[in-house]
């Protein structure tokens, strides 16, 4: 049994990190108002535990979490900066009504940045939450209805740039057209009237969408939105039925504190969009451990946590990818670690901010976790997954000598064209961006494919100097005593390293 108390407050390289889990044979734990305080006659053992893995164990701290079905909808949920695949950079505040009502603002802007506002659409609509989704485990499917659709325009260029997509009979007349800062309706299900088409306009990401409450240790709640993903070609966007997830809305309510950008969005409108204040990038080095914030949700029904390590004095990365058959990140099916070098080239022309790689998958090794995946795994064709017939749960198998797993769509030796950036976050803490995986499943193996938008982001847990996450985590010992099996507190130890678990027997 592990019980862990930890300071969510505290988690960046070099800062303090509190951890303690006391380990026993009882099922039920208290946390006690004494001092802590070794028993006599016991066997105890304090095992270090690196920072990272810390950072990871807050991924299954279910209890910290939860999410209904149906969600509760109600009040206004904003963005911060996001980018879509084309690229597109935008910032969002969607405010869902008890009538069933919506009102969606999209704020666009032709910079990185969001500082330069190029034309807002405001969306009205009608949104009636279905049931839990079949194929995205944790999700709820809607159905929305359109509504109106206005746009308002916020440059006299963009304004001619967009008129010039939209068919005749949705332009306006010479005098008096397109004028920033005058709303233009678009679409009107009463009047029959549909300009959004030229647009690759689209709201299908309501049709799939969650609530998640995260329960923090001091006493306040954050709520987070997640609605559908948006396809990675342009061109299937508007027809496209998600099963992932974007980056999440933050109830205006109960939302991460502080949050500049939150206000900024929240006090906004068509007519006055929020430019989000200037934010310099840190420079761009891959050096350390960086892991994953959250249980990852991909388009297909996949769930997993990314744990990537880079050297860049010797162009070198390690990557675990974990997958899960559960939202919550708690039911592990398979494990992938893979490994191999790295190119960085110039900063993206496409996408304002992010800069090029090239990277290339020359190893991996896969562990099957659960018996399903061992017998998909040994019915696949000799020669394409490891050893044939030898998958067992538990047991990891190069397949580096097969070129990767044609079951689980492991291709060896692999090249990738991606896209990286970096932030820092409302803590100051660094955060890693790595390009959007295609939405239909395939690789960015062509300089054509390389992403546009980016996944959730990482957050570094490690710097270049520390030790590799391949090292054995339960290595150091700091003291023992001998007794018989008891019931003991739970305590807290401050450490520059990481964490620390107390093991008692």
């Amino acid at each position: 049994v592990c019980v862990c108390y930890e300071e969510h407050e505290r988690m960046s390289t070099g800062s303090l990190c509190l951890a303690a889990v006391l380990v026993s044979g009882s099922e039920v734990w208290d946390v006690p108002t004494a001092p802590f305080a070794l028993p006599a006659n016991s066997t105890t053992k304090l095992i270090w535990e690196p920072q990272c893995q810390t950072q990871l164990r807050h991924l299954q701290d279910g209890g910290r979490i939860t999410a209904l079905i149906p969600p509760r909808l109600e009040g206004t949920w904003v963005s911060t900066r996001q980018v879509r695949p084309g690229p597109e950079f935008l910032t969002r505040s969607y405010t869902f009504y008890p009538n069933r009502l919506f009102k969606a603002l999209q704020f666009y802007y032709t910079d990185g940045g969001c500082q330069k506002p190029a034309y807002s659409l405001v969306v009205w609509g009608k949104l009636r939450l279905r049931q839990a989704s079949w194929i995205t485990r944790g999700g709820t499917e809607a159905e929305h209805h359109l509504q109106k659709v206005g746009i308002v325009f916020h440059s006299p260029s963009v304004a001619q740039r967009i008129a010039g997509r939209l068919p005749p009979t949705c332009r306006c007349g010479p005098s008096a057209c397109w004028v920033p800062g005058r709303l233009y309706e678009l679409y009107s299900a009463r009047a029959g009237r549909d300009c959004l088409g030229a647009l690759g306009f689209s709201m299908m990401e309501l049709d799939l969408l969650r609530v998640e409450s995260q329960h923090h240790t001091h006493g306040y709640v954050v709520q987070e939105l997640f609605l559908g993903d948006i396809h990675t070609e342009w061109i299937q966007r508007t027809q496209y039925r998600p099963s992932g997830y974007q980056q999440p809305l933050q109830n205006t309510m109960h939302h991460i504190h502080p949050c500049q950008v939150c206000a900024l969005v929240y006090r906004a409108s068509e007519q006055r969009p929020p430019m989000l204040p200037a934010t310099p990038a840190p420079p761009l080095s891959l050096d350390g451990r960086w892991v994953s914030q959250r249980c990852e949700v991909r388009p297909a029904v996949l769930f997993v946590t990314r744990d990537f390590t880079f050297h860049e004095d010797q162009r070198t990365w390690e990557g675990v990818y974990q997958h899960y058959s559960d939202p919550a990140c708690r039911q592990p099916t398979f494990r992938v670690q893979a490994s191999g070098r790295y190119t960085r080239e110039n900063a993206s022309v496409k996408v304002l901010g992010g800069t090029d790689f090239v990277f290339r998958v020359t190893q991996a090794q896969v562990t099957v976790q659960e018996k399903v995946t061992a017998r998909v795994l040994n019915s696949s064709e000799e020669g394409t997954c490891g050893l044939a017939r030898a998958w067992e749960e538990g047991m990891e198998q190069d397949v580096t000598p097969t070129h990767g797993c044609a079951a689980l769509g492991i291709k060896l030796p692999h090249k990738e064209y991606e896209l990286f950036k970096m932030e820092l976050d409302h803590r100051q803490r660094t955060l890693l961006f790595i390009g959007e995986r295609p939405t239909d499943g395939s690789s960015p193996d062509h300089p054509q494919k390389r992403p546009t938008s980016y996944q959730a982001p990482l957050i570094q847990c490690s710097d270049g100097g520390t030790r590799s996450h391949h090292h054995n985590q339960h290595s150091a010992i700091a003291f023992q005593s001998s007794s018989a099996p008891q019931h003991h507190a739970l305590s807290t130890l401050v450490t520059l390293l990481g964490s620390y678990y107390i093991v008692s027997t």
